[in-house]
Parts: structure tokens; C-alpha cells; sequence
């Protein structure tokens, strides 16, 4: 079974609607979520419908928090949280209630689906883990296999024989090995951080043990044009180049 694994949407629609098409050309069976369908993009309403109309499985991300927790905003820097304020004004009530509901984590065919870093963390990065505390996590993990999202690059840490190993991966296949337990960072699809401006996702061939990271071509210039006229901070835009 293909499963595609997506995250950090992030009010793209563009971007997002190319992705579902790619996960079609590439034969995934199911898809999951790992959180911040919202947050920076202009289309965070139409994002979480195609979510919900297609009934992928999706856990909370950062900015989902933010909305189900006004509090939180004040964690966040002065040119996000006016985009969450954006946000939250162009969402339903009926979608807001829905984001509110997310759970922190999913476990998914076997593997663990949370949008920071297992078990069930939504805000700390995987980044922010040294090697200690990786340990710890795979130690005290159920799951061989995480898909976390949040830090908007690709990674794959993999544990084994006592020992961490941290890869930086990009567009292509990549095999697991049964001995290992891992934890993928499956980059994201509205707004990519690691210099190159495709919208990312990853599927997980359940049945070989592999990864693919897939790069998806998008309209870019569309949606910057709908984030500035819409008044969103002009970095969200020039981020996506």
C-alpha cells in the first residue's frame, strides 16, 4: 500500500490541488496529514474543504493551535501572527471548529503521524532534538516508523545499533531497513524552506519499506498575487521563490 504523507499546506491551494493530482499519477491508496493546513497562505478555507472532502486522516499543526487557542498567538513573531489574524477571519466557524478538533497525533498502518516530534509534540521541532533526546524518543517509541512535519525541510534520522543518524534528503526513493526505526520530515507543500521552491510530499510504500520525496511544479505567481492582495505580510510571498 502507497500512502502519501503530506504537511504545512498552509493556505496554498495551488499548491495543494497539484499535489493531489501528483499522489493520483503516482498510485497512492490513502494520504494523511501532518498538520498547518493554514497559516501564511491565502486559501486556508478552501485547503481544509479539499481535506475534508477527500476525508484524509489529520492531526493539529502550530497554527491550528493558534486558532483553537487565541493565547498561543503571542508564541508566535509579529509577522505570523498577523497572518493567523488574517487566517482565522477568512475561515468559516464550522471550519474553525473542525481545525479546533484535530488530534495531537495519529498512528496510521503501524507508523506514528505527528506534526512536531513524537510521541504527540505539535510545536517542538525536530531540529531541536539532539542526539540524547532522539534516543530517547526511539527508546521509549511503539512505532519503527514517525512522519513528523513542522520544520518545512526533509530529513531522515534514523536509530540503529545504538546509534543516530541524521540525512538531509531531497526529490527520489529511498530505502528503509527493518532493523533501524526512523522518524521522517517530510518537507512541506505550501511553503518549502530548503531552497527550492517545489511544493514537497512524501510517499511511503508500506509494502517495499520505502520513502519517495516527491516534487511537485505549482503556480507560484498565482498565489503570491492572492497573498498580497489579500494584505498578508509580504514575506510570506517571497518566501515561496
Amino acid at each position: 500500500m502507497k500512502i502519501a504523507i503530506v504537511s504545512d499546506i498552509h493556505g496554498n491551494r495551488e499548491a495543494f490541488c497539484e499535489v493531489l493530482a501528483d499522489m493520483e499519477r503516482a498510485g497512492a491508496d490513502a494520504a494523511v496529514n501532518l498538520g498547518d493546513i493554514v497559516g501564511y497562505g491565502p486559501e486556508p478555507e478552501e485547503a481544509a474543504r479539499l481535506i475534508r472532502e477527500k476525508s484524509i486522516p489529520s492531526v493539529m499543526g502550530n497554527h491550528e493551535l493558534a486558532i483553537a487557542k487565541p493565547n498561543y498567538l503571542r508564541w508566535f513573531n509579529e509577522s505570523a501572527r498577523r497572518s493567523l489574524l488574517l487566517t482565522r477571519d477568512l475561515l468559516q466557524p464550522e471550519t474553525r471548529k473542525w481545525l479546533s478538533g484535530l488530534p495531537p497525533f495519529l498512528v496510521h498502518h503501524g507508523a506514528l503521524m505527528v506534526h512536531g516530534c513524537p510521541p504527540d509534540s505539535i510545536t517542538e521541532y525536530l531540529f531541536e532534538m539532539d542526539d540524547e533526546a532522539l534516543e530517547r524518543i526511539f527508546a521509549s517509541s511503539e512505532q519503527r516508523l514517525s512522519f513528523v512535519g513542522h520544520t518545512h525541510t526533509l530529513e531522515l534520522v534514523s536509530f540503529g545499533e545504538g546509534s543516530i543518524e541524521r540525512t538531509e534528503i531531497g526529490r527520489g526513493l529511498f530505502p528503509l531497513e527493518k532493523s533501524k526505526a526512523y522518524i521522517v520530515n517530510v518537507g512541506s507543500v505550501g511553503q518549502p524552506r530548503d531552497g527550492d521552491n517545489h511544493a514537497k510530499y512524501v510517499l511511503w510504500d508500506e509494502t517495499a519499506y520505502t520513502v519517495e520525496v516527491r516534487y511537485v511544479s505549482y503556480d507560484i505567481a498565482s498565489t503570491v498575487d492572492k497573498i498580497l492582495r489579500l494584505g498578508f505580510p509580504e514575506v510570506n510571498a517571497k518566501r515561496l521563490w
